[in-house]
């Protein structure tokens, strides 16, 4: 499928970016472009990489010029470019309109204009009942791109979404901080004890979206089933590996915070097909013949849960550290003194 073929990435120096980069060097793709705003990492991945397959364009998908020039001759694109924290978002809502939901704009109308073959829009368990800024601006870029999807010609490029929980070890996630804490001989700081997240590797949400380019239909949205477990449990399981008795610190929860985390609504499982490791979300593509519906009904809403981070295999510590233990960060850790 990416045989000679030229692949951008947008947000591309993050830990999703790195990831795919790694795997598609692997392949005969032609070409990877790395599409960020930050020099600095951009140049710090180009020096590690030293790979002619890759290039890099400074740029930021809140201009629409420059993310249409970059992709100028680009076959498939993963659009991972996002604010991602939820209390950054929750101080500066406006910044996460402008780069999660603009940006996504942005980013469609450059892949119709260029002629793109298939776009991914990564997204996020918080988007589903969102109850924060970043929640709810990466609900509204699912919005988007389903509506842009619905307007592309054919021939245009499918556009689809991917949607996922916590990924293990990511930038700016708990596992590194709670690793770097008890390093340091701090106690591990958790918000509420009975709080529940996904757990997803980087490779696994590499899958996902390669699922996605491979099975996806104009404007569906895939999930990937996944355990999940409490912060507590997470944060004994991390003590543990690591044979550290510093103490555990409950602070609370913080702004914009959810008990658990939802992968599919209520509304959603109702149309869902289950593909067995995945969900797929099919397209709402009703139109604004509101009538039709008044006189014929709609879809039941499914009398079953929605899919949570509450009601999924919830796992204990020995899983936890087991699945721990197959993150190369945390076994590099380990090994450093």
């Amino acid at each position: 499928m990416f045989d000679n073929k030229v692949l951008m990435i947008t947000g591309g120096t993050g830990s999703f970016g790195n990831t795919v980069l790694n795997r598609f060097l692997k392949t005969d793709v032609k070409e990877i472009i790395v599409f960020s705003r930050d020099e600095k990492k951009q140049e710090d991945m180009r020096i590690a990489l030293n790979s002619d397959k890759v290039k890099f364009h400074i740029g930021d998908t809140r201009d629409y010029q420059s993310i249409a020039q970059a992709m100028d001759g680009v076959d498939y694109v993963f659009h991972a470019a996002a604010l991602k924290q939820v209390p950054s978002c929750e101080f500066y809502p406006m910044e996460a309109v402008r780069t999660n939901v603009i940006g996504t704009e942005n980013v469609l109308n450059a892949a119709i204009a260029n002629q793109v073959k298939k776009v991914i829009l990564l997204s996020t368990d918080k988007a589903v009942y969102p109850i924060n800024a970043m929640g709810i601006s990466k609900a509204m870029a699912e919005k988007v791109l389903v509506a842009k999807s619905r307007t592309v010609r054919p021939g245009g490029p499918i556009m689809c979404a991917t949607r996922y929980g916590n990924v293990m070890a990511s930038r700016g996630s708990v596992i590194p901080l709670f690793i770097e804490k008890l390093k340091a001989g701090q106690p591990l700081t958790i918000t509420d004890p009975a709080m529940t997240r996904f757990l997803m590797s980087l490779e696994e949400s590499v899958d996902l979206v390669l699922h996605a380019f491979e099975h996806g239909q104009q404007g569906d949205i895939f999930v990937q089933k996944a355990p999940a477990s409490t912060i507590e449990v997470l944060a004994r399981a991390i003590l543990e590996l690591f044979n550290s008795d510093v103490p555990v610190k409950i602070i609370g929860t913080r702004h914009g915070e959810k008990l658990y985390e939802s992968l599919v609504s209520r509304e959603e499982i109702a149309k869902a097909h289950d593909m067995g490791a995945y969900y797929r979300v099919p397209a709402d593509n009703r139109d604004l013949n509101y009538d039709k519906f008044i006189l014929d009904g709609q879809i039941a809403v499914n009398q079953t849960d929605d899919y949570t981070s509450h009601n999924t295999q919830r796992l204990n510590i020995e899983e936890v550290k087991e699945l721990l233990l197959t993150l190369d960060y945390v076994r590099s850790e380990l090994a450093r003194p």
